[in-house]
């Protein structure tokens, strides 16, 4: 068995799989029948996790088939020392195909199946430095459980991806995630300190010839009844519709196209608490500015502090003015991607905003985006990237970005430069950094200088204009097998920043420190001091971030406290600042989770008297009757207390929520929310605590796609 394990340790960087051409197509019930063993197979996995390059503690087997119009993958895993756990909700069995079919050895696709039947589906960027689980195409998977051994089946339609025409040869790997020990086992080895998972370092699927002909068409015609009420108007029931399609013109280029979409959120984004004097990041979750969002963008490398010059942000499009989104009229996308080449450009326009008074809140709009990338080898690339927006010709926002980035091995770099154009006023940034390992020595680095004068505010995300930042750090970062603790990283490091507005640097040391234990919990500990220049105030800045985590078969949890002596921007003056958060996930039985976050913000006075509490509670319920049907409940409570006067704490504002959804056939939803939102807008009179409605939003959408 050893002699068996070196050799594939030698071998694995050049392994391959051969794909069969099969006249009878499988079915895909979860049961490997008699058509799979004509299939080449492959059994030689290799733990990545807790223990790499450790023999796995369990077989498994893959199968691969392909017909004219599909790929088939089929996962024989075998469970003889724990029955195979299968839960809706929590740690259980998990199976993942990565492909790379334009064999670019840098972007590839992974499809998801967990044992309870739910599964997911992605893009993987940038040679794995990236993630995005947006993408969302249309393939089938299907599960059966047996006490020693679980299977699952995909079907992928070779429709469904972007692939190379002439390519006879993919990227592929495999993984198994083993639920009781949350082991990670993969076809192609993965170290951490070699950069762990990498598209380039992909085995080999020999002799895939896909023969489908004709391009998908996706029409979504989608249909809502909403219900809005808010203090100014009576409660409307307002019907609509609108429709979205997907076209692959080619096996390399689709256009998305959407017509009066209902962008209106089903989930608010969560109340966040701010004391800095930078804009916090919100995430998108609007399927027409998901799809194909990978190439509108400038690359990041992976974990760490480094974040890329968004010079654009699609959350400015049909961006909230209060509760109030603007409405989107219009949308219009076209993305094609070759094995060296990616292209983007997309358009939108929005109508105007108007108060109850039929004041412009925001005019109308027109948007435009467009990007190109080129990859010159499998480690390097370059892009450009423009985006703008206009109301009117003395009211416009622009900007051209270009980026460069390499990723080899552990080594992950990028070096970005952008201008902007906002109403005549000229401005530019520099950005770049560097991620990875060298020796066994954890190493970072990032560059910033923003201009005063640089904004993509209307179209972008940059806040720290007129920021100038050098940061690094370099220490030891060991990985143990079979012992408790896994991993070991601490490095000290420095920052060096000139905030905005200030002609002095900031001098900071830091410290980052980070224990996993192979019981699958961890801690962090990031700790910084140094004399600090900020709102033309020189003082002794310090911050210090602690934080525990955990999860099992049935519990997730994680921990933490912040503290921070600096500027507050809320309050105007400088004080100590802490904060702690907590949240736990309870998997009740198979079908339920019970969910509860807890945040607090401590904010003092320069004498160090406490002024001010704010407490955010976020109770939820998630049920699920079936992988494909569930609905949640969920509340979000704020609460405010002056200064040490715990007893007459008031509850500030309070957002409730319920959603149903029903993934009822692929890429095919039917929504039904409600969302209500108060505010007490009264607090600390005497008339006591009084919320009064701000906004209430009931939906019920449906989207249902037809496939051509």
């Amino acid at each position: 068995m050893i002699f068996l394990l070196l050799l594939t340790l030698i071998t694995s960087i050049d392994k391959r799989i051969e794909i069969r051409f099969t006249e009878t197509a499988p079915r895909i019930d979860g049961h490997i029948e008699d058509v799979w063993y004509q299939a080449d197979s492959i059994t030689d996995f290799i733990q990545s996790y807790p223990d790499e390059a450790s023999e796995p503690t369990e077989r498994s087997v893959v199968y691969v088939l392909q017909d004219n119009n599909n790929l088939y993958v089929a996962f024989r895993c075998y469970a003889v020392k724990h029955p195979p756990v299968a839960q809706l909700y929590g740690m259980e069995e998990e199976v993942t195909l990565h492909i790379d079919p334009m064999d670019s050895k840098s972007m590839g696709y992974f499809f998801k199946v967990y044992a309870s039947g739910l599964y997911h589906d992605g893009l993987i960027l940038d040679n794995g430095a990236n993630w995005d689980w947006s993408w969302s195409g249309v393939w089938y998977n299907a599960v059966s459980l047996e006490h020693d051994r679980f299977e699952i089946e995909m079907m992928i339609p070779f429709k469904s991806i972007r692939y190379k025409k002439e390519a006879k040869e993919w990227g592929i790997n495999f993984e198994r995630i083993i639920a009781h020990n949350r082991e990670n086992d993969h076809w192609i080895e993965i170290k951490e300190k070699e950069g762990g998972f990498q598209v380039s370092k992909f085995g080999k699927l020999i002799g895939i010839i896909p023969k489908a002909h004709g391009y998908y068409f996706e029409l979504y015609p989608e249909g809502f009844l909403r219900l809005d009420q808010n203090p100014e108007e009576k409660a409307k029931v307002k019907p609509r519709a609108s429709m979205n399609f997907k076209w692959d013109m080619t096996r390399q280029t689709t256009i998305n196209a959407t017509v009066l979409p209902d962008f209106a959120q089903i989930e608010a984004d969560p109340t966040q608490f701010n004391l800095s004097r930078y804009e916090l990041w919100l995430s998108e979750q609007r399927p027409f500015f998901l799809e194909g969002s990978e190439i509108f963008r400038m690359r990041g490398i992976g974990e760490g502090p480094f974040e890329p010059l968004n010079i654009f942000y699609s959350r400015r499009i049909g961006k909230a003015i209060g509760q109030e989104p603007i409405p989107i009229l219009s949308g219009l996308k076209l993305t094609s991607r070759s094995k060296t080449w990616s292209f983007g450009a997309l358009s939108a326009y929005t109508d105007r905003l108007t108060d109850t008074a039929s004041i412009i809140l925001e005019p109308r709009r027109g948007f435009a985006v467009l990007s190109g990338k080129k990859q010159f080898s499998t480690i390097t690339d370059l892009g450009v990237l423009f985006a703008g927006t206009m109301a009117n010709p003395d009211t416009y926002n622009y900007a051209i970005g270009t980026d460069f980035g390499l990723c080899s091995g552990p080594h992950r770099s990028a070096i970005q430069a952008a201008f902007s154009d906002q109403n005549g006023k000229l401005g530019w940034a520099l950005n770049s950094g560097y991620s990875g390992m060298i020796g066994d020595l954890a190493t970072y680095g990032l560059v910033r200088v923003i201009s005063d004068s640089f904004s993509v505010q209307d179209i972008g995300f940059v806040p720290w204009a007129g920021q100038k930042l050098i940061q690094g750090g370099s220490g030891p970062y060991y990985i143990w097998r079979g012992k408790a603790v896994r991993s070991f990283m601490l490095i000290p490091g420095f920052v060096l920043n000139q905030e905005p507005g200030s002609k002095d640097f900031s001098y900071t040391a830091t410290v980052y420190s980070n224990i996993d234990f192979r019981n699958n919990w961890g801690t962090d500990l990031d700790a910084g001091i140094g004399k600090t220049f900020e709102a033309d105030t020189s003082f002794l800045g310090r911050y210090l971030h602690l934080s525990f985590w955990g999860s099992g078969l049935k519990y997730n949890f994680g921990l933490g406290g912040n503290y921070n002596y600096g500027f507050n921007y809320r309050q105007g003056f400088l004080a100590s600042n802490y904060s702690d958060w907590f949240n736990f996930t309870y998997y009740y039985a198979t079908r339920v989770a019970l969910m509860l976050n807890v945040n607090n913000w401590w904010e003092y006075d320069p004498d160090g008297k406490l002024i001010w509490v704010t407490s955010i509670l976020r109770p939820k319920i998630d049920f699920r009757i079936s992988a494909r049907l569930s609905f949640n409940v969920y509340d979000e409570l704020v609460f405010v207390t002056p200064e040490t006067k715990f007893g007459k704490t008031e509850l500030a504002t309070n957002r409730i929520g319920f959603l149903f959804s029903w993934n009822f056939k692929p890429k095919s939803w039917l929504f039904i929310a409600f969302n209500d939102y108060s505010v007490d807008e009264t607090l600390f009179e005497e008339d006591g605590n009084k919320l009064s409605l701000i906004n209430r939003v009931g939906a019920i959408k449906v989207r249902y796609l037809l496939y051509f």
